[in-house]
């Protein structure tokens, strides 16, 4: 059992998708925040500390790239999760080169998920010891 609950922040405009999530994740003993846009984001980043970010790449106005590129110049050592739409394979690989975790398409299987938020949090926090 982990001493505190790793506290995510998941960022999709689909707004049923992302409270559906949370939901779940919280289930699963995650606390979760939940924003609908990259500004909203990028705002809830600046006022609270997150373990991960889980950040949809497909979003209007600010586009996922664009978000992840902020957090990681704000926050470079945060582990950022991307969830892609199927045929955006492509954002998802220029995602990992801007400093992303992973990614995972969507629909995606919710243990997927949580193993892939363990491994970031995980690796996140043995970085200090490189």
């Amino acid at each position: 059992m982990s001493k505190t609950k790793i506290k995510i922040l998941l960022i999709d405009d689909e707004e049923e998708f992302a409270s559906t999530l949370a939901e779940r994740l919280e289930l699963r003993g995650y606390e979760t925040r939940t924003a609908v846009c990259g500004e909203d984001g990028l705002n809830l980043l600046a006022g609270e500390t997150f373990d991960i970010a889980v950040l949809d790449l497909m979003m209007p106005g600010m586009s996922g790239l664009e978000t992840l590129r902020r957090i990681k110049s704000n926050i470079p050592d945060m582990p950022v999760v991307l969830l892609t739409g199927h045929g955006s394979t492509r954002e998802g690989m220029e995602g990992m080169r801007l400093g992303a975790f992973d990614y995972l398409m969507k629909p995606l299987d919710i243990k997927d998920l949580t193993l892939k938020i363990l491994s970031a949090v995980g690796a996140s926090d043995g970085k200090e010891n490189e």
